[in-house]
């Protein structure tokens, strides 16, 4: 998994409640097992025409898209079914980190474990950035993971809740097998002390 320490990038702004993980990526992707490629898979119905051409006023086949790497979404996002494919799709396609006023529960473990950074703000922030990228497209904000905050371009310091566990391993590539296999050294001491397996 990459590690996440800071990240300045540019947003793209989708404010819409209750997105829910089939619009993320919808059902017919779900058989695939491995993560190549769900980047184009990302709100396939939304962004696509039947004949599989790109609809040109979704905002994601804009260019002001191409390399910004925060989703600011609506509130609840990640809603309905447990899919991991859907924070692959998002990461498949640049995201590091959504920001929202709330996120659903499931969703926001499977990013966490996905290295994708849900970012909860409260109302008055999300509106404030809301006004912020509607006068300026191109501006650029801040994560700083180890201080959990978001710098705005006028200076403003937004703060934001993450666990201790999950920030620990964001903040070094791991993910849980990962953290596990980091204490390898001491397991295989304790093995060998109380069972005699050898190191």
């Amino acid at each position: 998994m990459t590690h996440f320490t800071t990240l300045t990038a540019r947003v793209i702004p989708l404010p819409i409640d209750n997105i829910d993980t089939d619009q993320i990526i919808p059902a017919r992707y779900l058989k695939a097992t491995d993560k190549k490629g769900m980047g184009e898979a990302l709100f396939a119905d939304w962004r696509y025409n039947p004949d599989g051409s790109p609809k040109p006023d979704f905002i994601l086949n804009q260019p002001a898209a191409q390399g910004a790497q925060i989703l600011l979404a609506g509130d609840n996002f990640g809603c309905g079914s447990s899919r991991e494919h859907a924070p692959w799709a998002l990461t498949g396609f640049g995201f590091r980190a959504v920001m929202s006023t709330s996120f659903a529960d499931i969703f926001r473990n499977n990013a966490l474990k996905n290295g994708l950074l849900p970012i909860i703000v409260d109302v008055t922030a999300y509106q404030n950035l809301l006004n912020l990228f509607a006068k300026q497209p191109e501006a650029q904000l801040t994560i700083d993971l180890a201080a959990q905050t978001v710098s705005l371009p006028d200076k403003t310091v937004v703060s934001f809740p993450i666990d201790v566990f999950s920030k620990n391993c964001l903040l070094h590539g791991l993910d849980e097998l990962g953290y596990l296999l980091s204490f390898e050294k001491h397991i295989g001491e304790y093995e060998a002390s109380h069972f005699g397996i050898p190191l």
